[in-house]
């Protein structure tokens, strides 16, 4: 499992500090190595995820640089996790503010941390549920009872 470790700067070369890479991929490749489908990628981009404008090449393709393409791995695990779109958005709009907002950001984050460890927990129990009525199962299927399940109350 690979982990990306992606900062609060923009890559934009009118920020300090953003990325100094000249590499860029095509939308066909961002969606190749983030796994999105290329509409989730424009759809991205019209919901205002991005710290900014996409680039275009001469022909007026999308043109995406590799913090982008990093930026869009986070927003797969904000989503795939339950942040809701206007809260990553908030989060980028925050970024690309600049300093002075870092207590709203950590806030943003750590409101969304609690709800995933809820939703975790949450997951943890209904597994243990699912875990102990795999164990009667699986008795009952070796004790040749399996055909009782039920008959006598709720056990499983």
């Amino acid at each position: 499992m690979t982990t990306t470790r992606v900062t609060d700067t923009p890559a934009d070369p009118n920020i300090p500090g953003s990325s100094d890479s000249d590499a860029t991929f095509t939308i066909g490749e961002v969606s190749g190595l983030t796994g999105l489908t290329t509409h989730t990628v424009r759809f991205y981009e019209k919901e205002g995820l991005f710290f900014g404008p996409v680039r275009r090449d001469s022909a007026g393709r999308r043109v995406f640089t590799d913090f982008e393409l990093q930026w869009l791995r986070v927003c797969t695990k904000l989503r795939s996790s339950g942040m809701p779109l206007p809260e990553i958005r908030r989060y980028a709009e925050l970024v690309l503010a600049g300093s002075g907002n870092e207590t709203e950001r950590l806030a943003l984050l750590t409101g969304h941390e609690a709800r995933v460890q809820q939703q975790m927990a949450d997951l943890q129990e209904a597994l243990d549920v699912i875990h102990h009525k795999v164990e009667i199962y699986t008795r009952h299927l070796g004790e040749g009872t399996a055909d009782t399940l039920w008959t006598h109350g709720p056990e499983c």
